[in-house]
């Protein structure tokens, strides 16, 4: 199978399988850099826009954990691949909630609590359970998320209320923001996945992945510095 997919970044590796191994020994130097275990840390490749051919080659080169902004894209790619976690990452719809739960093992985005009441129920009705969590907004150009100092009530509302599985928060730096912009950014994720509890915080993209792990991000959410520009 062909491995050069996708347009590459300027200076890197000319594969999936190259991008991934390069890209895995720069989180891990990172988390050293940070004073932390780089197997604390989840990669997951956003295939937005790629090709199934892409994420099946990304797979077969390591990559344990795929994410997907769009329920019908998921369904043209995702079925029958290689055993893989497969993430939501996109706006909950409430009447998509079902197909949401049967296509994905991890749901990262609930921003409301109609949003989370969806999941469940849905998760009730196939009988399967999925990690969820709570999509927080730090970022004023952002359209989704619960506000930070709401995040641990909806929380401690959808697990009493829906028995929904919270393990965590997942947040979106500011778009084209500076370093500085960036860090209060996920300094504020921070906080605020300490008042909600679990084990997950997902910050981190293709542009801000190295401060995101100075800032204790234990999944990161990567497509162009693995798959390329997309195409």
């Amino acid at each position: 199978m062909k491995l050069e997919v996708g347009a590459a970044p300027v200076g890197a590796p000319s594969s999936l399988a190259g991008r991934i191994a390069t890209l895995r020994g720069r989180i891990a130097e990172a988390a050293v850099r940070a004073g932390r275990d780089p197997a604390s840390i989840d990669l997951v490749g956003i295939t937005k826009a790629q090709p199934r051919e892409s994420v099946v080659v990304a797979i077969a080169a390591g990559l344990n954990d795929v994410g997907e902004n769009y329920v019908q894209e998921a369904r043209e790619k995702y079925l029958a691949l290689p055993r893989v976690r497969k993430h939501f990452v996109g706006h909950v719809q409430t009447n998509k909630a079902r197909a949401i739960v049967e296509l994905f093992d991890v749901v990262q985005s609930i921003d409301r609590f109609d949003a989370g009441r969806a999941i469940a129920r849905a998760q009730r009705e196939l009988g399967k359970r999925t990690r969820t969590l709570l999509q927080v907004n730090v970022s004023p150009a952002e359209r989704f998320g619960v506000a930070p100092d709401e995040a641990a009530e909806l929380a401690a509302r959808l697990r009493e209320e829906e028995g929904l599985q919270i393990d965590g928060v997942m947040a979106i730096a500011p778009a084209g923001g500076d370093r500085l912009q960036t860090a209060r950014a996920f300094e504020r994720a921070a906080r605020t996945f300490h008042e909600v509890g679990g084990t997950t915080l997902s910050l981190g993209m293709s542009a801000d992945w190295e401060e995101a792990i100075a800032h204790g991000s234990t999944m990161l959410r990567i497509g162009t510095a693995i798959f390329g520009a997309r195409l």
